[in-house]
């Protein structure tokens, strides 16, 4: 099961040991999800706060 993740800098943190991550881009809100090897963690953020979210993770991005 995934797991959703709260804190940005968290995420930040377990990107760098993740095989990518997938951008989904919704009409309220955008998820992000990284693939590490042993689990899927999530995150919701704003829009707004997307990019700068984005610019920060160590992994291939890759959009959904």
């Amino acid at each position: 099961m995934p797991e959703e993740v709260m804190d940005v800098e968290r995420f930040v943190r377990l990107s760098e040991r993740a095989e990518y991550c997938a951008v989904k881009r919704l009409k309220r809100v955008v998820k992000l999800k990284i693939r590490t090897p042993g689990k899927l963690f999530t995150l919701k953020v704003n829009p707004t706060e997307a990019e700068g979210v984005v610019k920060k993770l160590r992994c291939e991005i890759v959009e959904v």
